[in-house]
């Protein structure tokens, strides 16, 4: 019994024998130092290449992981002076993202050939009609029969355009003023800006189009569409 006393005291001994041996410690805090820059370093250069793919959302979370986990290693000083820059470009590759998939096309085989289409729905619905509130859409065509065209689409209500009418267009803050004509047909809610090029032109190079048009039951009314996604590589012909 007393042997057996002897050897558990002896085995509890010996930690904190380690422990108190100062050798042992900074022999053990230069390996997990050592392992902790490893790592670090592993970690930046899935940074580094991340950021070489210009994938800037990959690189910031990659970034931001190297700079919780080992922040006192030479990795994440490197990174950091870096990371504020990253960042703002993940921000912005984010929103471009955003705005892009706000765009649907269209290629719908017709006769004659190949109907394209690019359209995107207001930024918020709008009530037309006075029973409630709906999302206006707006739609660019290339038809082989009918040509090219752009025009606004209404779930409900009705376009006060029948005999021409004049649109206000506001393209990041600076407005302009296009034709448009409602078709004297019941197959869709629709109106046709006119000069559908200078719409085109103005939706490839702005963010924000507000187009503000006349409607039978609510008089006037707007409809904002965030256009900066727009890919006019979609329709080739329009350029």
């Amino acid at each position: 019994m007393k042997h057996a006393l002897l050897i558990l005291a002896l085995t509890l001994c010996l930690p904190a024998c380690h422990r108190d041996d100062p050798q042992a410690a900074a022999q053990a805090a230069a390996a997990q130092q050592a392992g902790d820059e490893q790592a670090a370093d592993a970690m930046e250069k899935q940074f580094d290449t991340a950021v070489a793919a210009q994938d800037w959302h990959m690189a910031k979370g990659y970034g931001d992981v190297l700079l919780h986990d080992h922040p006192a290693s030479a990795a994440a000083a490197r990174v950091k002076s870096k990371l504020a820059d990253i960042t703002a470009k993940a921000e912005q590759q984010q929103e471009t993202r955003r705005l892009q998939a706000l765009w649907n096309y269209g290629d719908e085989e017709v006769k004659g050939g190949h109907q394209l289409s690019a359209s995107i729905y207001s930024q918020k619905e709008v009530d037309t009609d006075g029973g409630g509130e709906h999302p206006v859409r707006l739609i660019f065509r290339d038809h082989p029969e009918w040509g090219r065209s752009a025009y606004l689409v209404l779930e409900a209500g009705d376009f006060d355009c029948y005999k021409g009418c004049k649109l206000t267009v506001t393209v990041d803050g600076k407005t302009h003023t296009l034709a448009g004509s409602r078709p004297n047909t019941d197959e869709a809610i629709a109106m046709f800006i006119v000069d559908d090029k200078a719409l085109w032109k103005l939706a490839k190079s702005g963010k924000s189009m507000t187009i503000e048009f006349p409607t039978k039951q609510m008089g006037r009314r707007s409809a904002t569409f965030e256009v900066g996604g727009l890919d006019p590589s979609k329709l080739p012909k329009w350029n």
